[in-house]
């Protein structure tokens, strides 16, 4: 059975959406599933969990319908404090956030790039490098062997 359109992202949106700053990529597991890898990776890294926000979960408590869609806040409080003195307008972004979704049948992570985040807050190189985890995240998350 098909998604009805406002299910699923068309492939325009879904490109403009992720432009240079927001990345998203597919996983091979199920939104809860792909949650948990999260969250075990996280911790298996020494990262802080500071949240998981059922954001459909809250809409349906509402009488709401929304794509399942939940929103993963973690970090490393030892590399994002440093960002956040230097500017800290960046406390905007950080910590760090994977958005997982489902598109149809598909689920999706999305993700703010480490360079669009050093380009907004005009962080140094040192700095944009304290944000690049959030790729090895997302890679380690998709990773099917896993």
């Amino acid at each position: 059975m098909a998604e009805p359109q406002s299910e699923s992202i068309s492939r325009s949106t879904a490109a403009s959406i992720r432009g240079e700053e927001v990345v998203t990529r597919d996983s091979p597991r199920s939104v809860a599933d792909t949650v948990s890898r999260i969250v075990a990776l996280v911790a298996a890294r020494g990262m802080k969990l500071f949240a998981v926000i059922d954001q459909s979960g809250e809409a349906r408590e509402h009488g709401l319908e929304m794509r399942d869609t939940k929103l993963v806040i973690f970090g490393n409080p030892q590399a994002g404090t440093a960002v956040m003195i230097a500017a800290p307008l960046a406390a905007l972004d950080l910590p760090l956030k994977l958005l997982v979704w489902a598109d149809g049948n598909q689920t999706k992570i999305s993700y703010t790039t480490p360079s669009a985040l050093a380009s907004r807050y005009g962080l140094s190189d040192e700095l944009a490098g304290r944000l690049a985890g959030i790729v090895a995240m997302a890679d380690a998350v998709i990773d099917e062997s896993g």
